[in-house]
C-alpha cells in the first residue's frame, strides 16, 4: 500500500516501507524479494534507490499479491485440484465442493480490488442483503447437496 501511495513519486526505501507499514525489515524484504520476482516491484539501485511499482495500481489485483504470497485461496489447494476431488472423492464431495464455492467467491472478490481502490478508499464490497439466505447455489454445489441430501 505504501508504494501504491507514493507510485509515480520517487522509490521508497525499505526502512521508510516498514516504518509506514509497521513491520520488521527483515519480514519486508522476504515479500519485496518476491514481488520483485515476480514482476510488481522493482529494487532500483542508486543513491536514492528504493523499491518502486512496475505496473500501476489500477493494474495490481490483491488476489495476485495474496496468490503469491499465502498461495492457493483456497484450504485445500487450487480451483482445479478441488474440481478433480469433488469427481473423484464422492465421500468428501461436499466439503470439497462449499471449499470451492468459498473460494470462487473469494477470488470474485480479491480479483475485484486493486492496490489503487485500497489506497483510495474506493473498492465496495459486493455484498448483497439477505445474500446467505437467499443465495443460489451453484450448480455444482447444487449436485453436492442433492447427493448429500439423498444419501
Amino acid at each position: 500500500m505504501t508504494l501504491g501511495r507514493r507510485n509515480g513519486t520517487e522509490t521508497v526505501k525499505i526502512r521508510d516501507i516498514a516504518i509506514d507499514s509497521d513491520l520488521p525489515e527483515k519480514f519486508l524484504e522476504l515479500i519485496l524479494l518476491e514481488l520483485n520476482n515476480a514482476r510488481i516491484v522493482e529494487n532500483v539501485w542508486a543513491a536514492k534507490g528504493g523499491y518502486r511499482l512496475r505496473r500501476a495500481p489500477t493494474e495490481i489485483e490483491l488476489s495476485e499479491i495474496i496468490r503469491l504470497l499465502d498461495g492457493p485461496l483456497a484450504p485445500f489447494g487450487d480451483a482445479d485440484q478441488l474440481r478433480s476431488l469433488i469427481l473423484t472423492n464422492p465421500d468428501h464431495r461436499a466439503l470439497y465442493g462449499v471449499s470451492l464455492e468459498g473460494r470462487d467467491a473469494a477470488a470474485n472478490i480479491l480479483e475485484s480490488a486493486t492496490v489503487a481502490g485500497i489506497i483510495g478508499g474506493s473498492f465496495k464490497s459486493r455484498k448483497r442483503s439477505g445474500a446467505r439466505k437467499n443465495a443460489k447455489k451453484g450448480p455444482l454445489l447444487s449436485i453436492v447437496h442433492k447427493d448429500v441430501k439423498s444419501k
